[in-house]
């Protein structure tokens, strides 16, 4: 039996008890747990965990309209949907089920999901398509992912895809935007893990940068990082948007700016 694995942003138990009657009964197992708000702990990476665990079929938010609006909850959002497409692939359906029509505009980086509402006859059958249908997406040329925890920290992870055809990055600057958010540690290792220890080249710290109306506090480095390696930058707060590009002597290189929350 295909899984469904629900995200309740809300804990109201009538509406998760209702929910996942009607996906039992369209031949979804349901499992998963009540969002917890707490980004400093990073309690959106323990859910993450517990859905590939589980080996979820399609990741179903019951999302509404109140909670949706706490920028603390969008941007855990949009990390647990880029860390979770890094782990099962562009593809992975993730589907915001709303109580009522959805009032605000979704982080970017949260971006593609399928919406729907609850009123809507069709819903559970469209859940039931996505979960069965084969995992299809196309992804960036870059890996955006986020690691760690409560001891670790939060740690952004970059780099170029491997299948994607790009070439090898010549170092890389990388910047976030938003009050209280600040990087205070950067490291350059293999793909997939945190190093346990790394050399920087010619790295930089406290640059300035604009993008899309925000001013970015970036660091910089000037290793080579390939396919199979990444950079990491362990970064406080939580951070309206981040900023990344290849390191370029002459500043020609293109920015890419996620906006998280």
């Amino acid at each position: 039996m295909k899984t469904a694995w629900i995200s309740a942003l809300s804990k109201n138990e009538p509406r998760v008890a209702a929910v996942s009657q009607v996906l039992k009964r369209y031949g979804l197992e349901p499992k998963g747990h009540f969002w917890i708000d707490d980004n400093e702990k990073m309690a959106w990476r323990a859910a993450l965990d517990s859905l590939l665990e589980s080996k979820a079929d399609a990741w179903v938010v019951l999302a509404d309209n109140e909670a949706a609006a706490k920028p603390s909850v969008r941007y855990a959002l949009s990390l647990m949907a880029a860390a979770l497409r890094e782990a099962r692939g562009y593809g992975f359906p993730i589907v915001l089920l709303w109580n009522d029509a959805p009032a605000a505009e979704l982080p970017p980086t949260l971006l593609p999901v399928t919406a729907l509402q609850e009123k809507e006859a069709s819903w559970p059958a469209k859940i039931v398509a996505k979960a069965n249908m084969p995992a299809k997406g196309v992804a960036p040329e870059y890996r955006f992912n986020v690691a760690g925890d409560e001891r670790l920290g939060q740690w952004f992870e970059l780099g170029p895809r491997a299948d994607s055809g790009a070439s090898a990055w010549q170092g890389v600057v990388f910047g976030v935007a938003g009050e209280g958010a600040e990087i205070n540690f950067q490291a350059v290792g293999p793909q997939g893990g945190l190093p346990e220890k790394t050399v920087l080249e010619f790295a930089q710290e406290g640059l300035k940068l604009q993008a899309g109306g925000l001013e970015f506090t970036a660091w910089a480095v000037r290793n080579e990082v390939a396919a199979v390696d990444s950079y990491y930058a362990r970064v406080t707060g939580s951070p309206q948007a981040v900023l990344f590009l290849p390191y370029s002597e002459d500043g020609e290189a293109e920015a890419t700016v996620l906006r998280l929350s």
